[in-house]
């Protein structure tokens, strides 16, 4: 996490199991945060830490004027929604940045809108998990305006460690995407490994640790494997957040051509495990139940 001090006013919406740890540390580093949730509970929390809360987005949106407004939300209807509701009141000057998994096509839109009005938007999805945004350390993928991502990179390099910018608006969410393809069948791979070796009759922790250090390792075998070994599928990620994601990867593939079997594959496992099996509040390396149960 950089010690950049912030000295200005940010507006966050959106305080969830990312969302929060990042308001948190951008807090920390000196910025006067204005927030809004949609949960009582965390809005209580963050009235304690000194945060003001907003009565409703569009309240946020106008106390915030010309800064910086984050999104940190889940799905892509509900950013829609909260659109809806700043949109009208979002000063020109203003900038928008999403760090949530957000369609590709709406994204499009998203800039469109606000630049109409004046405003910037940027799409700036995360990787790194809950984990991540705890350390401050996460990933983020950037799309937008290249003036406006400068203006507001002291801000990201609060909460990320590696800011890279993309390209044009929706190049973030693109990449967000590519990752989150790479992420769904790696972590399919590693419960595919595991249980093989626990059916082999081989200790599937040691499998694991041997692998570690080879062409095999990654943050999944690192940290999922673990969650896999000791069965402990507590959320850090949740399986119905996955499956979302794998849904967007598929629209996009068809909508730029790619016709990949493996990602179709995957799309099926995770309808299976989450709305067929009902697992989709599990987090995403449960995945390995399909194989366990199996």
């Amino acid at each position: 996490m950089s010690e950049t001090p912030l000295r200005h006013k940010i507006g966050f919406i959106g305080l969830g199991h990312m969302g929060w740890p990042m308001a948190c540390h951008l807090q920390d580093a000196g910025a006067e945060m204005i927030v809004w949730n949609r949960s009582e509970p965390r809005c209580r929390e963050a009235a304690e830490r000194g945060m003001l809360v907003a009565t409703d987005p569009a309240a946020l949106a106008e106390a915030v004027g010309d800064g910086i407004i984050c999104l940190n939300l889940t799905h892509t209807h509900v950013v829609e929604g909260i659109i809806e509701t700043i949109l009208p009141v979002t000063a020109a000057g203003a900038c928008v940045i999403d760090f949530g998994t957000t369609g590709y096509n709406e994204t499009l839109g998203f800039a469109s809108a606000f630049a109409e009005r004046g405003a910037c938007w940027l799409d700036a999805p995360v990787s790194g998990g809950q984990v991540g945004a705890e350390a401050g350390n996460v990933t983020i993928m950037v799309g937008g305006e290249k003036e406006a991502f400068d203006r507001v990179l002291p801000l990201m390099k609060v909460v990320g460690e590696k800011v890279t910018h993309i390209g044009k608006s929706g190049a973030g969410q693109v990449t967000k995407l590519a990752n989150q393809l790479i992420v769904a069948q790696t972590i399919d791979a590693v419960a595919q490994a595991l249980r093989m070796a626990e059916l082999a009759g081989v200790d599937s922790g040691l499998v694991r640790d041997a692998l570690r250090g080879g062409f095999a390792e990654s943050r999944i075998l690192e940290l999922h494997g673990d969650r896999m070994v000791r069965r402990d599928f507590e959320p850090g990620g949740k399986s119905e957040l996955q499956l979302k994601d794998v849904k967007l990867m598929a629209e996009l593939a068809e909508q730029v051509g790619l016709h990949s079997s493996t990602l179709e594959n995957s799309k099926a496992l995770w309808i299976r495990f989450v709305e067929e099996l009902g697992h989709g509040g599990l987090d995403h390396s449960g995945l390995f139940k399909l194989y366990e149960d199996a």
